[in-house]
């Protein structure tokens, strides 16, 4: 239920502009043109902050990105996307299901397996590409880390490379290795900086009583755009009013998130459930609170690599 004060009607008003339902969203099978004509690449958006790579900027009901984008994206079985990379730092957090991940240079492959809660932190300028090799279809975040990202650059597409090679990401048999973090080649050396396991990260309590597991940032992958962490908020947890010079965000993964701003004295509040996001601009007084009986899981996105500066107060 949504508990907004009669007399902060301005207020309630902006919180609605930037909060996103799932339920209200609608995954697009042609956001990406390059799979056109392609049924091996196809793939779904649904776009939150941003377009996330697509074309289609500026959509109706999507959020204006500052500093980076927000999307889920859901792949079939059997589906892949083509080797490409970026200019900027792009990260895939799993929701549901196994995705496998490629990494290429010079004709050489690392591919790693990617489960529910672990994220990988794709570089700049690494020609990279996805499998779902599993059983089940994958569902997953995607943040770019830059407001208004350039097209990507494929390197291995199936319009001009054969297709059993494309699918490889780009490395004909015997040149792909398994993710190895102790590995001596040098791209497992790299990719294993850039990985993270939800079960292997640590656990922090904050004292204002919810963990944080730090995913990118001091703590987690090294960064020079953006800070990401994954949040565990028990039942009656919540922190006081804090600020920030720059965004952050909140995508509900479980349960239930109570969320609020303040101004000029006045409060409103609403509640977020899975796969609802909330778009807290720079400057803005805001809390976040789990009201419910079952804990609540977030992942949150802060538009700065700088170490976290906010004390949280416990309300």
């Amino acid at each position: 239920m949504n508990v907004i004060s009669a007399v902060a009607p301005t207020l309630a008003a902006d919180l609605r502009r930037h909060v996103v339902r799932h339920i209200q969203k609608t995954f697009d099978w042609d956001a990406f043109p390059s799979n056109t004509g392609y049924p091996d690449l196809q793939r779904a958006q649904m776009r939150y902050i941003g377009a996330g790579g697509s074309p289609k900027v500026g959509e109706p009901g999507t959020l204006k990105p500052e500093h980076f984008t927000l999307s889920l994206i859901y792949k079939h079985i059997g589906k892949y996307a083509a080797c490409h990379a970026h200019e900027i730092e792009e990260s895939f957090l799993i929701i549901d299901g196994v995705l496998t991940v490629g990494w290429e240079q010079n004709g050489e492959v690392v591919e790693v397996k990617l489960g529910p809660g672990d994220m990988i932190l794709n570089a700049r300028d690494i020609g990279h590409g996805f499998r779902n090799d599993g059983i089940e279809p994958v569902l997953m975040s995607i943040s770019v880390d830059v407001g208004k990202p350039l097209p990507p650059r494929y390197l291995y597409h199936p319009k001009n490379t054969d297709p059993a090679l494309a699918r490889a990401f780009g490395a004909v048999p015997g040149k792909t290795l398994p993710h190895d973090p102790e590995g001596s080649h040098p791209l497992q050396q790299l990719m294993a900086k850039y990985v993270i396991r939800h079960s292997e990260q640590p656990t922090l309590w904050d004292p204002a009583g919810f963990t944080r597991k730090v995913y990118v940032g001091p703590g987690g992958v090294d960064s020079t755009t953006c800070r990401k962490e994954m949040l565990g908020i028990p039942p009656g947890a919540g922190v006081k009013p804090y600020v920030r010079d720059v965004e952050d965000t909140f995508l509900v993964l479980d349960g239930s998130l109570t969320i609020g701003w303040e101004e000029n004295g006045q409060r409103i509040e609403m509640e977020l459930g899975p796969r609802d996001l909330v778009f807290n601009p720079a400057g803005r007084s805001h809390w976040f609170r789990n009201n419910s009986a079952g804990a609540c899981t977030v992942w949150s996105v802060v538009g700065t690599e700088q170490p976290e500066s906010v004390q949280f107060g416990r309300a």
